[in-house]
């Protein structure tokens, strides 16, 4: 492609979609959630990108991030990433500003994957066909029954064997249900099946060391953050002295985030919806690796099936629940998890298509 291909002024919606049944985890609990979808046109061709936050986004988008990116070369992906990087400096990078650049981001790698007619993961290079995913969901609000019916349906029905639940119930005041609720899940998966747990930061660092003893007797292998993310001591504290692997870092949103983080956990977890979109995913998995460590994409599957596919040191994609339907809803090209992977490599760009405007305008708050 010899001539620059402008982009064109992208175009931003969200929308609100109600839960299917009451959520929480360790510290929140929620009734719906917003995805952001951002749409960049350059050529004939169309990139789309989301992220899951606040819909004033959409806003802060078009404020910051609009002005930024419009009529830059399409194909010169990290001009544009730098450049909105430098247009959100006085809001500051981490939070709604980092979910805003991110969506615009994966639309735009979306969007030259199209341009050049190949399908993401060709464009960005394949370490892997298949990218391993886990069942994740198990919210503290649900009964043993729902509880059980999830992942029955995750292990048993789509053959995945690996799965998630949530612990550290009302801030850490609830841990003999935990462990009761973990307890079931092990006997619901059988003796084969990965089992993983979530705190959500709701539990003290001693407190997480005496829960997680007790979770390893029943085969907990990987403990996400067991304390606050943000308590980067506590989460070396509890990974030292636990059998199984600490994870953290969804919530990171620039690469010195990851970097002071490194020392402290045994895999790094990375939201391209929340870090900076693929551009900068790609830069904390190369990272990690250089320092010896895995990555486990969080959420949003069908925005880091391509990528993930693309690093050698990946662990997993999170299968989650709200995200997982939600991207059913909204595009065309949902990917199949059955037998435990997905292969991203259907159509061109990231394989999905988004569904007409009046399919899902009755969730559309801005």
């Amino acid at each position: 492609m010899k001539d620059a291909v402008p982009i064109e002024r992208p175009v931003m919606s969200a929308y609100s979609v109600p839960a299917d049944a009451p959520e929480a985890d360790g510290t929140f609990a929620w009734d719906a959630t917003t995805i952001v979808i951002v749409e960049v046109t350059a050529g004939d061709a169309t990139g789309t990108g989301w992220t899951y936050a606040p819909a004033a986004v959409v806003s802060l988008i078009d404020e910051q991030l609009v002005p930024a990116v419009t009529g830059l070369d399409a194909v010169d992906i990290p001009a544009a990433h730098d450049a909105m990087t430098k247009a959100v400096r006085d809001t500051g990078r981490p939070g709604a500003a980092s979910c805003a650049l991110s969506a615009v981001d994966i639309a735009l790698w979306d969007l030259k994957a199209r341009l050049l007619e190949l399908p993401l993961v060709r464009l960005l290079g394949a370490a892997r066909d298949a990218v391993p995913v886990y069942g994740s969901g198990g919210f503290t609000t649900y009964h043993d029954t729902h509880l059980a019916a999830q992942l029955t349906g995750w292990v048993h029905g789509q053959h995945i064997p690996r799965v998630k639940i949530k612990v550290g119930e009302s801030w850490g005041r609830a841990a003999a249900r935990d462990v009761a609720r973990v307890r079931t899940a092990r006997e619901v998966i059988g003796p084969q099946a990965e089992l993983y747990v979530d705190a959500s930061g709701g539990y003290t660092r001693k407190q997480a060391v005496r829960v997680g003893r007790v979770l390893a007797e029943h085969g907990v292998g990987l403990f996400e953050e067991p304390v606050s993310a943000d308590d980067l001591r506590g989460l070396a504290l509890v990974r030292d002295a636990l059998p199984c692997d600490v994870t953290a870092g969804e919530y990171g949103c620039h690469l010195p985030y990851f970097a002071r983080m490194l020392p402290s956990v045994d895999c790094l977890q990375v939201d391209a919806t929340r870090c900076g979109g693929i551009t900068e995913w790609l830069r904390v998995a190369a990272l990690a690796q250089g320092h010896g460590l895995e990555v486990s994409a969080h959420g949003a599957p069908h925005a880091h099936a391509a990528v993930a596919a693309c690093v050698p040191n990946l662990r997993h994609v999170e299968w989650f629940h709200d995200h997982v339907r939600i991207e059913s809803m909204f595009f065309d090209g949902a990917l199949d998890p059955t037998g435990g992977t997905v292969r991203p490599e259907g159509g061109v760009g990231h394989g999905l298509e988004l569904r007409h405007a009046e399919d899902v305008e009755e969730y559309r708050v801005a």
